[in-house]
């Protein structure tokens, strides 16, 4: 092939991607995103303020740094580490309603993961948190206040201005990538585990429950009485490991078509709240459904001109 040849595929290659992973479509997609994912961290934090705040006080001997908060060497005084959170709920509000969103965007993101690796940095690493900090980047970084929000009431006079754009289709399938990369994340860990390919079988996922059952009973908390009663079945324990690799494993594909992504998005949605109820381990972001809300609102591919 020759050099202009070449370079003609390069791009025609180029523009097939753009036009599926990058439609040009509305400002209200991101703009909607934006409102959801900021009211559920501002309810995220609200209903949990008092809990951080009796982190920020816990003997200093437990602090453990991950994450940003490991450039210290010691906490926060607590009243410091209570008015970085609550400036967050600040930010939040704005990012929220789209204020100044160019200066707010970056700064609540930036606040919302000091916090949170803050929080993290007390106790267990609490992974259910990661997709919303990242969805929270991408969105602080994308131009996701141009409709539905008080700076295009300033800018356009109007709520949802007829502005479209590559980049407004380019924001869920940022923030759907960045979800599909924890799934597969998972799955593999699955298969780079002791068991390997036998974690299919179901053999480990049925120890799992169980061993979780018996440490809350043992602590004085109640065990799932669905968990109890699916145990015997192992056979139910292997269709559940075979579809949750299904679905970790092909995460990835539901980036590259809108309509995989929606199967993902019920497939994993209906996981988590299966976990919930068999096992009671809550991962909020997720079970809320925020978490998947890009996948629904992937625009399909713009055609061909």
């Amino acid at each position: 092939m020759s050099g202009a040849g070449l370079t003609g595929a390069l791009i025609a290659a180029a523009s097939t991607a753009r036009r599926h992973l990058a439609p040009r479509t509305g400002a209200a997609t991101p703009a909607l995103l934006r409102v959801a994912v900021g009211g559920y961290h501002l309810w995220h934090i609200a209903r949990r303020r008092k809990l951080y705040k009796g982190v920020h006080r816990t003997d200093a001997a437990s602090f453990d740094p991950v994450g940003p908060a490991r450039i210290l060497r010691s906490p926060l005084p607590p009243v410091v580490a209570d008015r970085l959170l609550d400036a967050s709920l600040v930010t939040g509000a704005l990012f929220t309603a789209g204020v100044a969103h160019r200066i707010v965007g970056p700064l609540h993101s930036a606040l919302q993961t000091w916090n949170f690796s803050y929080r993290n940095s007390w106790s267990m690493v609490f992974h259910h948190e990661n997709n919303l900090v990242l969805h929270t980047m991408v969105l602080g970084a994308a131009p996701s206040a141009d409709a539905l929000s008080l700076d295009a009431l300033v800018r356009d006079r109007s709520l949802l201005p007829g502005r479209r754009s590559w980049m407004y289709g380019a924001t869920p399938t940022v923030m759907n990538a960045a979800v599909a990369l924890t799934y597969l994340l998972a799955g593999l860990a699955k298969f780079t585990g002791g068991n390997g390919i036998r974690w299919v079988d179901g053999g480990n996922m049925r120890g799992q429950v169980a061993f979780d059952a018996l440490r809350k009973e043992m602590l004085g908390e109640e065990a799932s009485p669905l968990g109890k009663l699916l145990y015997p079945h192992r056979e139910l324990f292997t269709a559940m490991a075979v579809i949750s690799l299904i679905v970790e494993m092909g995460a990835p594909l539901a980036v590259l078509d809108h309509r995989a992504g929606r199967l993902f998005a019920l497939g994993a949605f209906a996981m988590h709240w299966g976990i919930k109820a068999i096992m009671r381990i809550t991962f909020p972001y997720n079970l809320s459904g925020v978490l998947y809300l890009p996948f629904l609102l992937m625009p399909p591919p713009e055609p061909r001109n």
